[in-house]
């Protein structure tokens, strides 16, 4: 059974599936991470959407690059979750099915292409704290023991 984190699903709305693939990126003690500014500010692990067609691995890669401007090596599939969410920019209720993959960051070909996004190193320890999101938290949690 796939995990659930965050609220529960409401019982008056209509979800869409929404599979994405999402990387825990270490370096050291650190993390790299992404800040999206908009709609709401946060921290989250880079990924998003696996596009009709695509691989999750390939998405995952693209994803990355788009959000940090990092290319990544060695993917290693490390679980998946799902959350219930409003995604306002699509203006959708979405069912994530989030597939997490721990990665190696190699070379930083430029900045990140997806408006309103930042590339951020950050402690792991901090990043338990700050990510914007349970599921998130919890595979992130997993570097600190």
């Amino acid at each position: 059974m796939i995990p659930r984190f965050g609220t529960p699903p409401r019982k008056d709305v209509r979800y869409t599936m929404r599979p994405g693939a999402y990387a825990v990126l270490l370096q050291g003690d650190q993390i790299l991470l992404t800040h999206q500014a908009e709609p709401t500010p946060e921290f989250q692990l880079p990924g998003g959407g696996i596009d009709p067609g695509e691989s999750p691995v390939v998405a995952l890669m693209r994803e990355v690059f788009e959000e940090t401007g990092y290319r990544i090596a060695k993917p290693r599939r490390l679980g998946a979750f799902r959350r219930f969410t409003f995604m306002p920019e699509y203006d959708l209720w979405a069912e994530k099915l989030c597939t997490i993959y721990l990665a190696t960051p190699t070379l930083r070909i430029g900045l990140p292409s997806e408006p309103g996004h930042a590339a951020v190193w950050m402690g792991i320890e901090d990043a338990v704290t700050q990510l914007g999101n349970a599921g998130d938290r919890h595979f992130t949690a997993q570097f600190l023991r």
